[in-house]
């Protein structure tokens, strides 16, 4: 799946599991999915009651990883902006563990992320880099929902979003913190979601839908 598949498939015979869904935030080098490196990943579960139509945070079912680099980029705005310091990267996870536990936390569960799609293409393409399969898991990008729920809403970026609903995030631009934030932002709008869907399946409905809805500018 490339970075321009801002609606993730799963493989043929993949059964998703609807009452766990994993939020996830990535921390990167850099904005180039395609030559950047993949620096931390932090998820968090949420689970889904259907039939109540309630959407609750799993803080207890969480996942954090620092991934080992290589090359370790020291400069300082970068590190201020992502708050890995070098040692940190030095003695991160070796990358191959790393994504497999990612991997194996994961699940069968679908994966949402504010601009999913490049979370998907970082996450992608190391997986590929290091020998691992990326996971077959649909994703989500839930600025879509946000989108075709407030249409109306001025927001683009994830801080409009969290301005307008007066959420607050301690440490922005750290993955723990930003996935949190993410996972609040999804909540805010779960009344509006629930009311029209009835399972995964019509998630992703309301997700396509936000190519036709308009825009307030």
């Amino acid at each position: 799946m490339g970075m321009l598949d801002w609606l993730g498939r799963p493989r043929e015979g993949f059964k998703v599991d609807e009452g766990r869904w994993v939020m996830l935030d990535v921390e990167t080098s850099g904005l180039d999915p395609r030559r950047d490196r993949l620096l931390a990943i932090a998820a968090i579960a949420l689970r889904v009651d259907w039939e109540h139509k309630r959407l609750s945070v799993d803080l207890g079912d969480s996942f954090e990883v620092v991934l080992r680099q290589q090359e370790v980029t020291a400069a300082k705005d970068n590190i201020l902006l992502h708050g890995i310091g070098v040692q940190r990267q030095r003695e991160g996870v070796a990358p191959e563990l790393a994504l497999r536990a990612f991997a194996g936390y994961v699940g069968r569960s679908p994966l949402l992320a504010f601009h999913a799609a490049f979370d998907q293409a970082m996450i992608t393409r190391h997986m590929k880099l290091h020998g691992e399969a990326p996971p077959a898991n649909p994703w989500v990008d839930i600025e879509y929902l946000c989108a075709v729920t407030h249409e109306y809403v001025r927001a683009r970026s994830l801080d409009e979003w969290m301005r307008h609903f007066g959420i607050e995030c301690a440490v922005r631009h750290q993955a723990a913190a930003d996935t949190l934030a993410e996972c609040e932002l999804l909540q805010r709008v779960w009344p509006r979601v629930a009311a029209q869907c009835a399972g995964w399946a019509d998630i992703e409905r309301m997700a396509r839908q936000q190519r036709w809805v308009p825009r307030a500018s």
